[in-house]
Order: structure tokens, then sequence, then C-alpha cells
């Protein structure tokens, strides 16, 4: 029989974690073999390999540990991939030099499929003079841009795009521009931005004092505090960026803050980073470890919870040593303190097999529990492997105990690490779980609530046909099997039906055994006050977070669930929100590329580059499906020999991403993006960066005259065949640029789909 648990866990292991030949051919023949190959990896560090494979593979075996995706995919590949998901780049420094000098660290960092964070807080303001040249600065908002348009040519390792976060301290002088730079849509999209609000900062909004902007200790401005919270908090509640990350608890409470000062995160924010660190991550399954689910008797098995830890632990700690690193000052960052992050996913599904409504006291509780049982044997592991292995280097015993994590570790944890050392500084983390999860058989993600109990996924064939799927939440298959068609009980609550204050309750009570941080999506109501909106922030900073990030569905956002009326639901409630089908344009997701009919309709395009002896002809050709046109296939064409190489490459990877189906706009944007270092050429009196740009231009026009976009710069045009089923006021939110479906949910920070699992965020 299959492990695979439901055929979008297969699905999801079959594109993004099976290791496969260059030319698609699959190595691993089973989910087994996967399991193996990633247990012999990280067992090949150890001094007896043999001794620790069997253990390795049983911890991973039925899903039980999910090491996040960048191990999954390349442990054991011999790919050259780093197998940490994401780092803190070095700070920047306030010169052309350094900047750009960054800017190429950052492209060698994404191209491996790391994602970077940046505290862009080191650049000097926009305006302030710039010594020796007679000029101003034109402030971290421009470098931002510059480093929004490197990312948009990179792709991630396992065609993943990389994804980035910035950060700006809440007392630097453009921060009012920072807050609100994302209300241009256009402005980057790349990125994800969180303000650093400090101590200082949320006593004078609390007391209605004074705020000066200040760099390299000049105020340039100064301002009432709660004037700059409540525009943070209208960007928030607008356009649902930026962020807030309590910066100073961070640092109070980090174990190494006598060996760091931390001042950015990595892109989904779980992770707290100092220059050049680096983390992996890694999830323990709780689904699969309760016995008798939906019963009086259901229970989470501490003893088996306890042992999957300590295995998982050795595991996490090997990565450190099998991984690759991008750049040198990464690999000696993590050598130095062998940081890990060790998280959960499941939670709400452990919660519903035990009765529990997420969002209540017992859940809340239940889940301080279970996190201090896995902080608990995480250190204690990590001890055990410092007795073995030696400690990490930058340990020292009475400053690492007296940091506002380790102060609330059990006496006889501090004593082990006092006497023996510890061989990680940072051993516990909540990360973004959608696509394990997924691959896990569709258990809730991380720390999250369940999103929608079921949905119905369509799915594009080979041949041209469709079929549909059923997605179903993990716990729920496992009341149907349990119970037959008996109501789910009350209990069964989803994101939308709970109260943000419930979500709030629930991050901090994770948080305080979580030695870094926590990805989380705080749901509120569309029709949420402001006032009510912004007590959502201050419960978090009372509660104890480190950070906090909300999602308001609205126009700019988008509706981006619909309510169906066949969707499970408890009792008394509204039924949970669920992806909506497109009875016209339907294509959602493609298994395999659509194969070439013998005839296509196209059109050939002359393109004329000044300075070019030859002209360059594009043809594309299209085919109609689901009663749609769109772009199939292109062939691009010159007598110039020089362009030969790169054209007949470009022909077959855009007609590669054409072929899979989905909102392919995205291609153009990419094109248009790539700027000639040599300069570009003003082309019937529009300045166009390169001659990839003109292609780009083409394509887009093209697209336009068929109706597959709506304009210039806009993605996939509405079919106006298709009626959309139950969306409120006609809105939908953005496509998926994976697989075009209109099935995007914030998820722990980062737009995630529901059909197919991408995430910007890796």
């Amino acid at each position: 029989m299959s492990r695979f648990a439901a055929p979008i866990a297969e699905q999801v292991w079959d594109m993004k974690y099976r290791y496969k030949e260059a030319d698609g051919t699959p190595i691993d023949r089973s989910v087994e073999d996967s399991w193996r190959r990633i247990a012999r990896a990280l067992a090949s560090v150890e001094s007896d390999p043999a001794a620790w494979e069997a253990p390795f593979y049983e911890a991973l075996e039925d899903f039980k540990f999910l090491p996040a995706g960048r191990i999954t995919a390349g442990a054991g590949t011999g790919r050259k991939v780093t197998l940490f998901n994401c780092f803190v780049m070095g700070t920047i420094p306030d010169d052309l030099g350094g900047i750009f000098e960054m800017l190429r660290e950052a492209a060698l960092t994404m191209q491996q499929g790391g994602g970077i964070g940046y505290d862009f807080s080191t650049i000097r303001p926009k305006g302030a003079d710039v010594k020796g040249v007679a000029a101003d600065a034109s402030g971290p908002l421009s470098f931002m841009d510059v480093w929004d348009a490197m990312c948009r040519t990179i792709m991630s390792a396992g065609s993943r795009r990389g994804a980035m976060m910035a950060t700006m301290r809440c007392d630097h002088p453009d921060i009012e521009a920072f807050i609100t730079a994302k209300s241009d849509p256009a402005r980057l999209r790349m990125f994800n931005v969180s303000v650093l609000v400090t101590d200082a900062f949320m006593e004078a909004v609390k007391s209605d004092g004074s705020w000066d902007l200040v760099f390299d200790g000049k105020v340039y401005h100064t301002l009432q505090a709660r004037d700059l919270w409540n525009k943070i908090m209208q960007s928030t509640f607008d356009y649902a960026e930026p962020g807030v990350i309590f910066i100073d608890r961070i640092n109070a409470a980090n174990n190494l803050n006598y060996a760091e000062t931390i001042a950015a995160t990595n892109p989904c924010g779980e992770q707290p980073l100092p220059p050049y660190g680096a983390c992996l991550l890694g999830s323990v399954n709780l689904a699969r470890l309760v016995t008798d689910p939906f019963s009086d008797a259901a229970e989470l098995d501490g003893a088996a919870l306890s042992k999957l830890v300590r295995t998982a632990i050795r595991m996490m700690d090997n990565t450190v040593d099998a991984s690759q690193f991008p750049l040198p000052q990464q690999a000696a960052e993590a050598a130095a303190k062998r940081r890990i992050g060790l998280g959960v996913t499941g939670l709400a599904d452990a919660l519903l097999m035990l009765g529990l409504r997420y969002g209540s006291d017992e859940a809340a509780a239940q889940t301080e529990a279970w996190l201090k049982l896995i902080a608990r044997e995480s250190y204690l592991a990590s001890v055990d492997l410092a007795k073995e292995k030696g400690a990490f280097p930058l340990f020292d015993a009475d400053p690492y105990l007296d940091s506002g994590t380790m102060r609330l570790m059990d006496e006889d944890v501090r004593d082990a690490i006092r006497e023996n050392g510890i061989r990680n500084a940072l051993l516990t983390s909540i990360a973004p779980t959608g696509t394990i999860s997924l691959y896990a058989g569709n258990v809730s993600s991380g720390i999250e609530p369940v999103f929608a109990y079921s949905y119905t996924r369509k799915v594009l064939q080979k041949d041209g046909s469709r079929t549909e799927e059923k997605v179903v939440d993990y716990a729920v298959r496992m009341w149907r099997e349990l119970k037959g068609d008996a109501e789910l009980p009350d209990y069964f609550v989803n994101a939308q039906t709970l109260a943000p204050s419930e979500h709030v309750k629930m991050q901090a009570a994770a948080q305080k055994w979580v030695d870094s941080s926590i990805s989380k999506t705080i749901n509120c109501p569309e029709d949420i006050s402001f006032e009510d909106f912004k007590d959502v922030y201050m419960q978090a900073w009372d509660s104890g977070c480190k950070g906090c990030t909300t999602y308001r569905p609205n126009d700019v956002t988008g509706s981006v669930l619909s309510v169906s009326e066949t969707t499970e639901s408890a009792p008394g409630e509204q039924p949970a929100a669920q992806p909506v089908p497109e009875e016209g344009g339907e294509i959602i997701y493609m298994q395999d590329p659509i194969d070439r009919p013998q005839e296509l309709e196209g059109s050939t395009y002359k393109l004329k580059w000044p300075d070019s002896e030859h002209a360059i002809y594009i043809t594309i050709n299209d085919i109609v499906v689901g009663g749609r046109r769109r772009p199939f296939e292109v062939f691009i064409n010159s007598k110039n020999m020089e362009h030969f190489a790169w054209t007949v490459a470009l022909t077959r990877m855009i007609s590669a991403v054409f072929r899979r189906g989905g909102d392919v706009s995205f291609v153009v944007e990419e094109l248009k993006a790539v700027f000639d270092p040599r300069g570009g050429a003003w082309v019937q009196g529009k300045y166009i960066p390169s001659i990839l740009a003109a292609i780009g231009g083409v394509i887009e026009r093209h697209m336009i005259s068929i109706g597959f976009i709506e304009g210039e710069g806009l993605g996939l045009k509405t079919d106006p065949q298709a009626k959309v089923i139950g969306l409120e006021n006609g809105r939908r939110g953005k496509a998926c640029p994976s697989c075009g479906q209109y099935e995007l949910v914030m998820i722990e920070g980062c737009m995630t789909c529901a059909a197919c699992g991408h995430s910007k965020c890796g």
C-alpha cells in the first residue's frame, strides 16, 4: 500500500522532493527511497554511519519527522544546493561599493535556494549628504528596488523563487516611506517588509510621547510615537504589510545575546538571525503521534514525542556538517553556533483529535505543555551531543544561562548545560510548513488552525481531460474513517471563525518555549474596526510575542477564498472557507505538459533592435483549452549567429513554461525586468532596458491581443465566460504564479497556494 494519505501528498512529493535525473527520470522510485536517501546522507557525517541510518529512517517513516524542503529535496543528491532554508546577510555598509558587494552576496545565496533577510537601517536616509561627491543620498528604499530587481531574475533551487525580508528600525528617518512602500502594487514585490519596533518606542506609544527619527547621531525629524504607530497599523490594515518585529525582546531572549546582535529575520520571520546567520528547519508531526483519536482515551504519546525529538535534533545537527553554503561567512557562522530550528506541524489536527477547540484556554495550555516537552528534550539531546562531539565553539556557560530564554528553563536542564555544555546555541523555531504539511497528508500547517476542512482541486491531465480531487484535512479524514457520516463536533473551528485574540493566545502559548520565533498569521475579519485591529498588535506585545503578522481580506489584498455550500462545517458555524473553482477557465494545475496538436494558430512579430544588423522574428503559437486561448509555444529566430545559442535556449525554456499551464504571464514580467549593463535602447519613444526586455514586450502584446491578459503590466485575464461561484462583491485575489488558480491564502506570514502548495517563501 502507498504510504501517502492523499493524492495531493504524492503529487507534492513527485513535484518537489523526489530525486530525479535531469531529464525527469525518477531516481527515487518510492517515498521510502526518499527517506532512505535522506537518512543515509545525514548519517554519513557520523563516525559510525551504519548505526544511525536506521534510527534516522525510522524518524522519517510515515512522515513523523519532516525535515524542511531544502533537506528533503537536496540531501543525498550530490547537487550543489544548500540544505539551509534561510539566511540573514551581512550588515550593509553605508557606501556604494559595499552596498553592491552585498547585492552580489545576496544573488549567490539565492542562486542556491536560500531565502534572505536584510536590515536596511544601516543605509543613510534619502537627502543626506554624500561626502566627497557633492550629492544627496538616494536612501535605503532606492537600494531595496535594486535588490527587488535582482530577486526577480534569480530562480531558486528546485524551481522556487527566492524570498526576501527587509527590515528597518522604527527610528530611521526614512521609516515612514518604508512603511508605505508596498502600497504601490508594482513595487518591492519580492520582499516581505517588517518594522523593527523597540521597547522604548512601545513605551512612547503607550504614554503618547514624542519620537525622534535619527541616523548617525543626527535627529532628522521628531513626531508623536502614536502617529507613527498608527501609520504602521493603517498600512498593515490596508495592505497586510509591514509586519511588526519586537526587536529588543528578541535580543533580550536570545541565548547568544553575549555574542551577537540581531537586526533582521529570515523571510517568514520565525528565525531572527545575526549577520551571515543561517538556520535549517524541521518539524515533528504531532498529528501522527496521537493515540486513540476522537475518544475519551485520546492522548499524544509523550514517550514517542520525546524519542522523535531527540533523533530529530541529532539529524539536524548533522545537517550543519552535511550542508554546503553559498558563502564562506555563512559556513563559519553556522559552525561557530550550530543554530537549528526544530518546530511542529499538525498542531491544530492533534488538538482536534483530543477534542480541544483551537483558541480555547485548554488548547493554549496543551500547546504550551507540548512545546515545553519539545524544548526540554531538544536541550537535553543537545547536551548529550555536546558530551559526545563537543559544545558549539562560542559556548560560554554563565552568559548563555543568563539569557531570557534560559532563565525560564527547568533547573535540571540548566545544570546539565552548565556541567557539559550544549551542542547547539538555539534549537527551536516554528516555521512555515505549507508544502511539507501537504506532503504529510494535508495535516494542519505549523501551529496554524485548520484553514479549510476540505476543498475540490481540479487537475488538467496530459490528454486534456480534467479530474477532480477532494483535498480533505488530515483530522477530518480520520474523523470520517472512525465516525462515518457523524456530524463534526462544535470544537471543529477554522481560521476564519476564530477571533483574532484567540490566534494571539495560541501564538503566545507556543512562544514561551520557542527560543527563536514563530511564523504565524493572525486572520482578521474584513469588517474589524481599526481600533480593534490595533488592539491585536497591542495584545501580541502585552502577551510576550516576538512579532505580529495579520491578514485582513479587503479590496486590495483580495478575498482569496470564498464560502461554498458544499464545505464541511461545524454545527452553528458558517461553512469553512473553500477555494473557488471556475466553470470556464478551469486551468488550475497540470500534472504533465499538454501534448501538442498537429495544427496551432499563431502570429509572427518582427523586432528590430537598434544597432543590430539583423531583425529578430518571434513566432507565438496558441492553444485553446477550456474555451480559452492561451500561448503554447514560442520560436525566436535571427540571422545573427551571435544570437543563436541564447535564442534557442529562450525558445525552449519559454515554451516549456507555457506548456505547464496556469498564469504564465510572469514570463513577461521576468523578461521585461532584465537590464543590459551596456545600456538599453529607445524604441518607438520608449526606453527598453535590454533586447530580452523587448522580447518580453512582444510576448506581452501578443497575450493582450488574444485576451489572455487585460493590458500592459497586468496578470491573467478573467475569462468572460467563466462564472465564479460564491465570491463576495465579485472580488478575488491574485492568481498563483505556479498553477494559475485563485487559491492564494496568507499562511504563516506568506502567501501560499492551497491548490499546489506554491509559496514564494519556499
